[in-house]
């Protein structure tokens, strides 16, 4: 299996990198060895809302390939959800089997059109926001659409990690892997 998770400049660090952590853990604790991640983005100077720098392993390269795409949400996402180049790059995703997205990425995955007539949500303050991108606006924390998940705002971005571990590998190592993390809200 093969990952995206897409950065973007004025994102919200815990977006990313709680969904990434619980992910990532599929491979580093030899659940699934063959579990590979790109940190992909479409510039290639990326900082988050408090100005801490990210590398993405690619810029601009189609994103078609992947089995999995993961977008954050944050500042940048309010901007970006009318930037064409962007949205056409997201776009690239749409034979992604499965996507994801935390807090405001849902609007970017609205943006793209993955969400049209889809249950969806987002952080509550944008909820008026994603309404025009998607069937429903749900209030719950993590909602699943089939082949789009999103999740509410930033910290349900270790919720989606583990959700999304659920989905891929069952729960008997999402479990193992809450354990791990030693996170009682998801075990």
């Amino acid at each position: 299996m093969k990952a995206a998770f897409i950065i973007f400049d004025q994102m919200t660090a815990l977006d990313f990198v709680g969904v990434y952590d619980p992910l990532t853990r599929l491979k580093t604790m030899d659940f699934m060895p063959k579990f590979h991640w790109q940190i992909c983005s479409f510039c290639t100077d990326v900082a988050d809302n408090q100005d801490l720098r990210f590398n993405p392993d690619s810029s601009q390269q189609p994103l078609g390939d992947f089995d999995l795409l993961v977008v954050p949400g944050g500042y940048g996402s309010r901007s970006l959800q009318h930037n064409e180049g962007f949205i056409s790059w997201l776009k690239t995703a749409k034979e992604v089997p499965l996507k994801a997205s935390v807090c405001t990425g849902s609007l970017l995955l609205g943006a793209a059109g993955f969400l049209s007539g889809k249950r969806a949500t987002t952080h509550p303050n944008a909820y008026d926001e994603l309404a025009r991108y998607c069937g429903e606006v749900s209030q719950q924390r993590v909602v699943d659409a089939g082949d789009v998940i999103t999740a509410r705002g930033v910290t349900s971005a270790i919720d989606l990690g583990l959700y999304l571990v659920e989905r891929i590998a069952g729960k008997e190592i999402r479990i193992e892997i809450a354990r791990q993390m030693d996170y009682p809200y998801f075990s």
